[in-house]
Parts: structure tokens; C-alpha cells; sequence
């Protein structure tokens, strides 16, 4: 079972360190390279994988203007899609201004060395860290002696020849693209929250729709439309499809996110519930009238099933 830690201070120690840092957004294909490489190197030498990541997400702190910031997966989803990876340790220190302003000497020597006892260093080809992001691969490889660790960079070609990264997969699932964000994350892009209630409409047309508070204001949530998902509810998954948007048709003022469990009737109001999106299947639009809009939801569950069943 992978140990948390709320800041290094609180680290309690690794055998032989294998030492990957970054914010792990998404926890997505090139992060599973390296966490597998950490994994590899680690058993090689006998060692223990450690992870360190910060809270809040570095942009919060160093823009806090920048109203745009949405991330890929919460704090708890990270933590999830670590411990699957098979990672030891995982320490998630405060990110504060003072923290930003360390060199990277002072980030090597007094983090990586003094207190985690590096003794080896993964790095993806694009990483850099400490204040102004000044620390490189080459800076870092002139402390390596200096301070009597190891480093090793994952090249580009090794992660896909494409450069994945979370800024791709948040305009994809911006611009609703399920599949490409999917195949990216290397897993089903997800978002959690509380059933809470609506105005009842998805009833009154025959598909009953569940109400979804996020749980973090920070979560992307794909572009406005109709999506096939699967739905985690109740310790059960089903099948279902979802409506992010205003629902123009009846003259909705705000958006929502509204999910439609097939084959599931019970009362879940004040329930989390984590719904996974497959694929999107249409925008949304303003429809005629309410019968044209009821035509329109039936042949969204039809080819939403068609979805779910392959």
C-alpha cells in the first residue's frame, strides 16, 4: 500500500529513493512511463519509489489571476491512479510563494538530498524546476557529483514519438473530445460529485436525470453536449448517457450536468456518484419543441447503448 504525506517534513524515510517530482496532472501516458521506469529502476537497485507532487497546483500560486486553471484530476484521483501504478511513496507538500522562490541548488540539495536522500533521479525531457524553472537536465547533471546521486531523462521518443501532455488533454476534453483525452490518460476521463436536486424535466420526458454537484470547482468538465458514460453509483457501475449545458429547449439559465442511469430507478439525491465519459455523441442545440427534443434523447440512448455494448 502506497504511504501519503501531507509535506516532506512528514516523510518518514525510503530505502535507496527512486525520486520522481512534478504536478502529475491527469496521471497520463508519458506520466506512466516514468512512474514505470521509477518502478524498474527502483527493483533494480532494491529500492523504493517516491513520488513528489504539491498542492496547490503551482499556477494557482504563481497566477493567481488566471481564472481558466482547470485540472485533470483531484487530489483524491491522484492519489488513486498513483497507488495503481504501484508507486511506494507519495508526498504531496504545501506549494507556497516561498517554496516557488527556491533555486534549484537549494531544491536538490535541500529537499532532494537532505530530506528524501535521493538516490536516483527521474525526469521526463521536458521538466525543469526551482525558482524561474531554472533547474535543467544539464544544471542538474553538475549537482549529480556534488551531492553523489543519479539522473536519469526519459528522451521525447520514448514517450509515444508524440508529446503528450496535460495542456493536449485539457483542450481535448474542452473541445469534447472524449476519445483522443481517453487514449491520452490511457484510461476513462472521469468526474465525481453529489447528486443534488434539479427541476425534474428529464422525468417529465421519460428519462430521469440525476443532478451532479462537482466535487472540485478546479475539475475540467468536457465541452457542453450529449456523452455515452459509464456510472459508478451505489458500489454498482451502469450504463448511461449525460447532458452538460443549459438546455436551451426549455429555456435553461444555467448549466448543468445531468446524467441519465439506464435500467436504474433508485432515489440517490445527496449520493456521490462518479460518472466516466466514453464518448460524446452530439452537441447540444435548441430543439423546436419538446417532442422534437424527447425524438432527440430517445436516439442519444440508442447510440449511446450501441457505445457501451463494444
Amino acid at each position: 500500500m502506497m504511504k501519503v504525506y501531507d509535506s516532506i517534513e512528514h516523510f518518514s524515510g525510503a530505502k535507496n529513493p527512486v525520486v520522481a517530482i512534478g504536478t502529475f496532472d491527469g496521471v497520463h501516458i508519458g506520466h506512466q512511463k516514468i512512474l514505470q521506469q521509477l518502478k524498474e529502476t527502483a527493483k533494480s537497485i532494491k529500492g523504493e519509489t517516491v513520488i513528489l507532487t504539491f498542492t496547490p497546483h503551482p499556477r494557482m500560486v504563481l497566477f493567481p489571476d488566471d481564472e481558466d486553471l482547470r485540472l485533470l484530476s483531484t487530489e483524491e484521483e491522484k492519489k488513486e491512479l498513483l497507488e495503481k501504478a504501484g508507486m511506494d511513496h507519495l508526498i504531496i507538500h504545501p506549494f507556497t510563494k516561498k517554496f516557488s522562490r527556491l533555486t534549484y541548488t537549494e531544491y536538490v540539495r535541500d529537499i532532494l538530498v537532505n530530506k528524501i536522500k535521493v538516490k536516483k533521479l527521474i525526469i521526463g525531457y521536458n521538466h525543469f524546476f526551482g525558482r524561474n524553472r531554472e533547474g535543467t537536465f544539464q544544471k542538474l547533471q553538475e549537482l549529480t557529483p556534488v551531492y553523489n546521486f543519479e539522473l536519469e531523462q526519459i528522451p521525447a521518443q520514448v514517450l509515444n514519438k508524440v508529446e503528450i501532455s496535460s495542456t493536449k488533454i485539457r483542450k481535448a476534453l474542452f473541445a469534447g473530445d472524449i476519445k483522443t483525452a481517453n487514449k491520452f490518460l490511457n484510461y476513462d476521463y472521469s468526474v465525481s460529485g453529489r447528486v443534488v436536486k434539479g427541476k425534474g424535466l428529464g422525468k417529465e420526458f421519460g428519462f430521469p436525470t440525476a443532478n451532479i454537484q462537482p466535487d472540485d470547482k478546479l475539475k475540467l468538465i468536457p465541452a457542453d453536449g450529449v456523452y455515452a458514460v459509464n456510472v459508478f453509483a451505489e458500489g454498482k457501475l451502469y450504463k448511461g448517457m449525460m447532458n452538460i449545458g443549459n438546455n436551451p429547449t426549455v429555456n435553461g439559465k444555467k448549466k448543468t450536468i445531468e446524467v441519465n442511469i439506464f435500467d436504474f430507478e433508485k432515489d440517490i439525491y445527496n449520493e456521490n456518484i462518479r460518472i466516466f465519459f466514453k464518448q460524446k455523441i452530439r452537441d447540444e442545440k435548441k430543439f423546436e419543441n419538446i417532442d422534437a427534443l424527447k425524438k432527440a434523447i430517445a436516439s442519444d440512448k440508442e447510440k449511446s447503448v450501441k457505445i457501451l455494448s463494444v
